[in-house]
């Protein structure tokens, strides 16, 4: 007479948590001693989030009510021989665009420091813009070392 599967063996408890050959336990792609993945998507919105809390801590009255929002790409094509827009002040609302600020940005030198640089200062130049100021007068204490 064969014997039932579902007999009461200690084996088919821990049994279901092993993989199909009963080798190893099963766990997620990344396993639980690994931190979760970080994207560009996810970097770009780290280093936009701190540079306009950055920016809002200098300049609080003027930039108390602006919004800043990340787009993909901007709407409409340029006209001929114009530059694609990185940014757009629209209002009180500052959108920045991600395709263009990450894909069409000439790097001497491709590391992740020189990416954040690029973010950073396009969102200087749009608050800039915003404000009527120049860049490098937004913030004059923290490029006082160069």
């Amino acid at each position: 007479m064969p014997r039932s599967r579902r007999s009461g063996s200690a084996k088919t408890s821990s049994a279901r948590f092993r993989n199909r050959h009963g080798r190893t336990l099963r766990s997620s792609v990344t396993g639980p001693h690994l931190p979760p993945l970080r994207t560009r998507i996810d970097l770009f919105e780290m280093t936009v989030a701190s540079t306009a809390d950055y920016l809002k801590g200098v300049w609080p009255d003027e930039l108390a009510d602006v919004r800043f929002e990340i787009g993909a790409i901007p709407l409409g094509m340029p006209a001929e021989g114009a530059p694609v827009a990185r940014w757009s002040v629209i209002g009180r609302r500052i959108i920045l665009f991600r395709l263009p600020i990450q894909r069409m940005s000439k790097l001497h030198r491709d590391d992740e420091l020189h990416k954040r640089m690029v973010i950073e200062s396009c969102v200087f130049r749009a608050v800039a813009e915003l404000l009527g100021k120049d860049p490098w007068d937004l913030a004059p204490d923290r490029y006082r070392h160069f």
